[in-house]
């Protein structure tokens, strides 16, 4: 799963270089992205065209009855997208890159879990498969949200923990974004990163917290007690 990423290292214009977020979205640094939470990404227009946007983590499908639901769908499984009432249409036509430089996981070690740091090998930024739905509620309220497509893990990251998002090589992401893109191709895209492209490493539990969104949660490990999330 991926229940916590960043995006902490690029400042905004290389961020806006790299994507076609635009120049009106605010790009902000966060090293401690939770659910919930507004987040970077990049959908399409009724044209096809990208945009830049910002969306809350956490998909609400458009038949729900409760906007809450969406804490519980951060997440969409790759094996079962097509198929899933509360994905389905999503992945059929309103994809997204949700852009990111790293997420964490935590790995088991004597029973306390080890946050882990995972990046791309070249430490670029890079997009999450997304997808993302509109919800319409009660006087006029419209909400906006996306969840992240995982993928079984790749070798190198099965010791962490057996699930990991899918991060779309630079020159797939147009394709993720197509309207037009047909679900063979779009299945074949979520696949687990090859493992020569992806690094790890222990950082401290600052990260545990969603209160903590600065640079400690980036750094090496102390002899330290875990903080609850």
């Amino acid at each position: 799963m991926c229940g916590r990423y960043a995006i902490a290292g690029p400042d905004p214009s290389q961020l806006r270089a790299r994507f076609p977020v635009g120049e009106s979205v605010e790009i902000r640094r966060r090293w401690n992205v939770a659910p919930t939470d507004e987040v970077l990404t990049v959908t399409t227009t009724r044209e096809g065209e990208p945009r830049g946007e910002l969306l809350r983590w956490g998909l609400v499908p458009h038949w729900a009855k409760d906007p809450g639901m969406g804490a519980k769908m951060i997440n969409a499984r790759a094996e079962t997208v097509a198929e899933k009432p509360a994905f389905r249409d999503a992945f059929a036509g309103r994809r997204c890159l949700i852009v990111a430089d790293g997420f964490y996981e935590w790995r088991r070690e004597g029973g306390r879990p080890q946050p882990m740091w995972i990046t791309r090998a070249d430490g670029e930024p890079f997009a999450f498969a997304g997808l993302w739905a509109t919800w319409h509620g009660p006087d006029e309220q419209v909400l906006r949200t996306c969840s992240i497509v995982t993928t079984r893990a790749n070798d190198a990251l099965a010791p962490i923990h057996d699930r990991m998002p899918v991060m779309l090589a630079p020159e797939t992401e147009a394709d993720w974004l197509d309207p037009a893109a047909p679900p063979e191709l779009l299945h074949e895209l979520l696949r687990p990163a090859p493992d020569r492209e992806v690094a790890h490493r222990p950082v401290g539990y600052a990260v545990n917290s969603v209160r903590n969104d600065g640079p400690e949660c980036l750094e090496a490990p102390e002899a330290e007690a875990p903080t609850l999330f």
